[in-house]
């Protein structure tokens, strides 16, 4: 096998580079933010221990200008368009069991409309973010929630590697 001819140290990045078991596989390229541009992460990924527990199970986006457009962050189709408690929400199945889902987001979408990549799905409101004006995204595979910045960067920690 030629891999055994490597250094160990190489060995070692290539095992450490090849992923964890919860990343999710979403190749890159697929997926892009629905915002633009690129927003700031206002409410990073931290899901509880045990599915009952408070967390946050997605990430907020933003800041959003009123009424900042929202676009579907991979091919799919929309499976829920309304209201949830008190805020509009949107959720578009993209396949292979992942799921997204944005709110506060007002949408003249209904189920069984498809939707491009890219392609605006509705517009932010208020009502989510204490001060101003935010997006939530969460994406779940099956009823796992999975961290949405996974699938448009690369999470991956950095490696450095010896220079012998």
């Amino acid at each position: 096998m030629p891999f055994l001819k490597l250094p160990a140290s190489m060995l070692l990045a290539l095992i450490i580079l090849s992923g964890s078991d919860t990343a999710p596989t979403a190749p890159q390229g697929r997926w892009s933010w629905p915002l633009s541009p690129k927003p700031g992460v206002l409410r990073m990924f931290d899901p509880p221990d045990k599915p009952w527990l408070s967390g946050h199970r997605g990430v907020d986006l933003g800041p959003a200008p009123d009424g900042g457009q929202v676009t579907a962050p991979s091919d799919g189709v929309v499976t829920f368009a309304g209201v949830v408690v008190d805020r509009p929400v949107l959720t578009i199945d993209h396949g292979e069991g992942l799921r997204s889902s944005f709110e506060p987001v007002a949408s003249e979408l209904k189920p069984g409309d498809h939707v491009a990549r890219g392609q605006p799905v509705g517009t932010v409101q208020p009502g989510h973010c204490e001060r101003g004006i935010c997006l939530h995204w969460g994406v779940r595979r099956g009823e796992e929630y999975l961290n949405p910045l996974a699938f448009v960067s690369d999470l991956r920690p950095s490696v450095l590697l010896p220079l012998d």
